[in-house]
């Protein structure tokens, strides 16, 4: 089968997450997308992320709802800080019978240089970068590099998310109703100003 492999700190999963998802399941050319929950991004500093357990819960509630999207955590049982090619290779390695592809956004291009071992990735893997708004795409990309075409885009964070849950917003159809409610339930990011 071939993976896409969709990394992040889903910190927490909201809206744009599941679309990207539901949507390269579906139309990107892919058998799965398994929603790979990073345990930590070493070029994230500040705050540190909901505890991995409520992450997991969270995307695994996304995943129940979309057909061939798979909640995962195989990064947990990997050292610390997360290097996304030692995922994909120890993925390789435990799934030989798989074709792994890593899923960025256009946002992440930006700055995918400065990922260690970027080429590597790209000369091995793969890369679908999904586009999103204000990130616009060069025309020419590298060999090993592919965009959608025609994909619904949705400008959302879970920064904003967690700033809505601090200030007491409604999060209605910024995440799945059960991602909300699971947030109020466990009272996550209700403390962070």
């Amino acid at each position: 089968m071939r993976i896409g492999v969709y990394c992040g700190s889903f910190d927490p999963i909201h809206t744009g997450h599941a679309m990207v998802a539901n949507y390269l399941a579906q139309y990107g050319g892919l058998d799965e997308v398994w929603l790979m929950v990073s345990r930590h991004n070493p070029l994230k500093v500040g705050r540190d992320p909901a505890s991995e357990p409520h992450r997991l819960a969270m995307v695994k509630l996304v995943a129940e709802g979309c057909s061939r999207v798979v909640a995962s955590d195989f990064e947990f049982s990997l050292p610390v800080p997360s290097y996304t090619y030692v995922t994909l290779c120890r993925l390789r390695e435990r799934f030989p019978q798989h074709k792994f592809v890593l899923i960025i956004g256009s946002d992440n291009w930006h700055n995918f240089n400065r990922w260690r071992d970027s080429e590597s990735i790209l000369r091995e893997f793969g890369l679908i970068v999904y586009p999103r708004p204000g990130y616009d795409l060069p025309v020419e990309l590298p060999a090993g590099v592919e965009v959608p075409a025609k994909a619904p885009q949705a400008l959302i964070s879970s920064t904003f998310i967690r700033k809505a849950v601090a200030d007491g917003k409604n999060l209605n159809y910024f995440v799945p109703r059960e991602v909300a409610d699971y947030i109020r339930q466990n009272r996550l990011y209700t403390n962070l100003l």
